[in-house]
């Protein structure tokens, strides 16, 4: 499971069928789920976001989480942060999780980072064709990966 994770100071995501989603100051989380990838992937991800210290304190250090800043987060399924580029042009997707399994999964973290934080969790629609808008702050960008634990 990789998730690459934006601290914002607004994001968005909007699709031609649904409400628009808006959060303010938080993170967005780009969520690619591959076919290895179970509960404990969940678990330890949605823990290290959760604790993950990406925000100003008082000193102006990057030392609060988004709890601590009672930030928000949104959650957007992007298969494509599993996309092999090793031959050719066009890249591979073989090793993004089928909708059976990674809707499943996509909903756990949702719920596992809701639990772990108490925060609004916005997210976006899986398999949709989405628009993310999104403001960066700093910037500041991390990829996650739990195969990784880098």
């Amino acid at each position: 499971m990789r998730a690459l994770i934006q601290r914002v100071s607004a994001a968005s995501v909007s699709n031609e069928n649904e409400e628009q989603q808006s959060i303010g100051r938080g993170l967005l989380v780009l969520l690619g789920i591959e076919i290895r990838d179970e509960m404990q992937d969940v678990e330890y991800l949605a823990g290290k976001i959760a604790r993950l210290r990406v925000f100003d304190d008082t000193e102006g250090v990057m030392n609060l989480s988004v709890e601590d800043v009672k930030g928000e987060i949104m959650v957007i399924s992007q298969f494509t942060l599993h996309a092999s580029t090793r031959k050719g042009n066009r890249p591979s997707y073989i090793k993004a999780a089928r909708p059976e399994q990674a809707i499943p999964l996509y909903e756990s973290f949702v719920e596992t980072i809701h639990k772990m934080t108490g925060l609004k969790i916005a997210t976006g629609w899986f398999g949709a064709h989405m628009q993310v808008e999104l403001v960066n702050d700093g910037p500041v960008t991390i990829l996650i990966d739990s195969k990784d634990k880098e």
